[in-house]
């Protein structure tokens, strides 16, 4: 059995950006996920390479050399033999690269003919090829019909997707859908870029306001054919946001026209330890079984400071596509065969709001900062010498099962590498480090506060995974976890956002929510309430039929959550799950708008 825990445990690349000084965090995004040859590649943005897996667990990175590895989305299909490759540049045409062995052989160029961005290219049953793309809040996600041997246009684009904020409340812009930015805002956010790029022609600030407006930018364009449907997947509303998410439109021919689902956002992922699920790519895998693997943000270095995350997918029996957010930053077992996609978590959290103690901290990353479930914040030690630990005291003994060790990065500015050079692709100019860096840190338990036993030791790693998962299936009795720091890149003081424990606590499962309270306002926005009780958190789950809750978002240390995802005039059914150190309990089916888009329930 092999476990994941999102985001993914894979090596994240130091970035240096150029932005008013040099920034540096790290970053991994619109992943393409794909089977080739049985085995998985993936390919996210700034990664400077790909990964590849026997079992969607363990990841090997491999470089691209001598590709445009700057380009941000890059785009990976199947074709006969060939493996095709091809990434973002909205600047010049944009070429294609293929070859029949992406790890020691070369890719061949297939000169392209028309700039764009966010590509996906797509090979239909009959070996027609299909090309989408678009990432703009001004302009629509495109289509058009290519060539097989040339890769060129047969045809004008179609324009098949726009933005439909009146009715369609996921694709609203900011944080859970509240507009981020007024117009004094957006002037200042110019300013800030004039002084970065002194030269910028005004033509281009008129350009830089309208794009950011608060309308949501449409992009990240995926393709999937099931059962004689094409199922054309897109993003929105922005990278930034915890509501980033991929919703679906369906068709009988892949140029359209095409159908808003019913099942929208199919990914969503708003609530959580860390949020975002939007921009990726939909695998079914050697087994049969169906993962979409999209965006998550961190966004406190830099905007585009990311990360990738994996989740269980299908299509249900009227075909509408989903994926199962709703423990998905929790261990998941990855069984090598058939799995049931909505099957629970076998680990319960045991480390939210948890006592915390540490050698040494800064004011303002307390070590409570490691148990609160936010990626955004964390506990930084005083010095960054190495010995300084982070510990957390469950209370009780508990039957320990996985632990995962989140790494935060808090160094603002560092000196550009010798020899390096920036690069420029769309976006400001940056570098992206590929030098070898190591994380290195001893996991222990204890029973007692007194007696340590080792969990895991990784003192002398080669490797550098921020987001690190220790599993022992058989489990172990403690009541104090303690993360001892050894080395990090750059010799940063040590900084983690979540020392996350999962296993099986003390006690019985929670009761079920009660006094549960529903608002529906504008058709877009769903306000739940319930009472306050005793449960470590809750999943208010929700969907268009009363089987199908497919949509999920998870509250801690609160007894509200504000959903803007809705979509006007569809039916809408919630349930408000509990769950606790010993297990989940599911709430009553609450049908909220009946099919006439009447509100029964308030």
């Amino acid at each position: 059995m092999t476990y994941i825990c999102n985001p993914l445990n894979i090596e994240y690349k130091y970035q240096f950006i150029q932005m008013e000084g040099l920034r540096v965090n790290r970053e991994a995004a619109d992943p393409t996920l794909i089977l080739f040859k049985d085995r998985y590649f993936l390919f996210p943005s700034m990664t400077a390479g790909f990964l590849v897996s026997d079992n969607l667990t363990d990841w090997e990175y491999h470089p691209l050399n001598g590709m445009p590895i700057y380009d941000y989305a890059p785009d990976v299909s199947v074709i006969g033999e060939y493996m095709y490759f091809t990434a973002s540049n909205s600047e010049k045409n944009g070429s294609f690269y293929r070859t029949k062995d992406p790890i020691h052989g070369s890719f061949e160029e297939i000169e392209g003919t028309f700039p764009f961005w966010d590509p996906n290219l797509f090979v239909d049953d009959d070996g027609r090829v299909y090309f989408y793309w678009g990432c703009s809040n001004l302009k629509p996600i495109y289509g058009v019909e290519l060539n097989s041997e040339t890769m060129r246009p047969m045809s004008e684009p179609v324009e098949l997707i726009f933005s439909n904020t009146s009715v369609i409340g996921y694709e609203r812009n900011g944080e859970n859908h509240i507009p981020p930015k007024s117009a004094e805002q957006i002037e200042q956010t110019l300013q800030n870029y004039k002084r970065m790029i002194p030269d910028v022609a005004d033509e281009k600030l008129e350009e830089l306001r309208i794009m950011l407006g608060n309308d949501p930018y449409i992009e990240g364009a995926w393709m999937d054919k099931h059962n004689g449907k094409y199922y054309l997947q897109y993003s929105s509303p922005g990278t930034q946001y915890n509501v980033y998410s991929d919703g679906v439109y369906v068709s009988d021919n892949p140029l359209g026209p095409f159908t808003l689902a019913k099942n929208n956002p199919y990914s969503f992922k708003p609530g959580g330890f860390i949020p975002g699920a939007g921009h990726g790519s939909t695998l079914q895998d050697r087994h049969g079984n169906w993962w979409h693997t999209s965006t998550m943000r961190i966004s406190v270095n830099h905007m585009f400071e990311r990360r990738l995350g994996l989740w269980p997918a299908g299509f249900d029996q009227d075909g509408e596509l989903f994926c199962n957010q709703r423990y998905g930053d929790w261990p998941m077992k990855l069984e090598q065969a058939k799995l049931n996609p909505w099957e629970n978590p076998q680990w319960m959290l045991l480390s939210y709001r948890k006592p915390t103690k540490a050698s040494s901290f800064i004011t303002g990353n307390e070590p409570a900062k490691a148990t609160d479930e936010n990626v955004q914040t964390w506990w930084k030690a005083a010095t960054n010498s190495s010995g300084e630990f982070v510990e957390v005291d469950l209370l009780h003994a508990c039957d320990v099962h996985a632990v995962q060790i989140n790494f935060a990065d808090d160094h603002r500015q560092l000196e550009l590498p010798e020899g390096a050079e920036m690069h420029k692709s769309g976006h400001m100019p940056r570098y992206i480090d590929q030098r070898k860096h190591v994380t290195r840190w001893i996991l222990e338990g204890s029973l007692d506060g007194d007696t340590y036993f080792v969990i895991e030791d990784k003192s002398q790693a080669d490797s550098d995974l921020p987001h690190d998962l220790v599993v022992r299936e058989e489990g172990v009795k403690a009541r104090y976890i303690r993360c001892t720091v050894v080395e990090l890149p750059f010799r940063q003081q040590a900084c983690i956002s979540g020392l996350r424990v999962f296993g099986i606590g003390n006690g019985e499962p929670p009761a079920q929510a009660s006094g549960v309270k529903v608002e529906v306002f504008n058709g877009l926005d769903l306000s739940v309430a319930w009472d306050q009780d005793n449960a470590v958190g809750h999943n208010v789950l929700w969907g268009f039929a009363p089987d199908k809750l497919y949509h999920s978002y998870m509250v801690l240390g609160k007894n509200e959550a504000a959903i803007g995802a809705l979509i006007k005039g569809e039916p809408l059914y919630i349930r408000v799950d509990s769950f606790n150190e010993r297990g989940i309990t599911e709430g009553e089916v609450i049908p909220v708008i009946a099919q006439n888009g009447k509100i029964i329930f308030s």
